[in-house]
């Protein structure tokens, strides 16, 4: 059965695979997607450590693959140096951002609002404007509590097929691999963050859980912005399908 089509218990793989077999089986479902949906596999880069890791195996798959990131306003420093370093090296990743007017701290009167402006409606538009079939992620479901339900192929939206090839490492196996194949990562990592999001949402913490440090003191803490529970196909009316 080709790996698209699995329906392995990802508890099972991830407790008892080791990391060269998670590195293949990775490689694996990337390159099957890539043969059945061509230039229509898209990567979303997050310039968080699992996105990179996964943009290193993409390009291992095929240098050809293009990408995307969704940026913010409200980027570290930091993060936005990173991304122009990326975006300078691979000019195959196009940035997409909304810059229209939104209510001062909206991301401390109402988070799930916020994101969804500056994050869902963007990456909504990268989805249309880049004809993509299936967009590939560095989703983890040994990340937190939020992300235990993903499945390694999906297709939460018709007609737009989402890809986790990371989805059974753990994070020790993530950190793993960039130091072997030796890919520059976000330099706020060096500062002790597990997480990396906006500036006035992430938080450096002591928590087991990897994302505890997203938006503390509101109802998503350790949540998500939206970008992987919400709608992203758009119909002409401009609404989620």
């Amino acid at each position: 059965m080709p790996l698209l089509d699995n329906r392995d218990d990802l508890k099972l793989l991830v407790d008892t695979l080791n990391f060269k077999e998670k590195v293949n089986r990775s490689l694996a479902l990337i390159k099957e997607a890539y043969e059945k949906y061509g230039d229509n596999l898209v990567v979303a880069n997050s310039l968080g450590k699992d996105s990179v890791c996964v943009w290193d195996l993409v390009k291992r798959v095929n240098p050809k693959i293009r990408g995307f990131i969704i940026t913010t306003r409200f980027k570290p420093e930091e993060t936005v140096h990173f991304m122009k370093q990326i975006v300078s090296r691979y000019p195959e990743i196009k940035v997409y951002r909304n810059d229209e007017v939104i209510p001062d701290k909206l991301y401390l009167t109402d988070p799930d609002r916020c994101c969804d402006i500056l994050k869902v409606q963007p990456i909504r538009r990268a989805v249309e404007e880049m004809d993509v079939k299936c967009w590939v992620t560095g989703l983890r479901c040994t990340e937190g509590r939020t992300r235990t339900d993903f499945k390694e192929v999906e297709e939460r939206d018709k007609g737009l097929v989402k890809l986790n090839p990371i989805l059974i490492w753990k994070e020790r196996e993530v950190w793993q691999y960039l130091a072997l194949n030796h890919v520059m990562v976000n330099p706020l990592y060096a500062e002790g963050y597990r997480s990396l999001g906006c500036a006035p949402c992430t938080r450096i913490t002591n928590e087991e859980d990897e994302r505890a440090g997203r938006w503390i003191g509101t109802s998503k803490c350790g949540g998500e912005c939206g970008i992987h529970t919400r709608p992203l196909k758009i119909n002409v009316d401009g609404d989620g399908i």
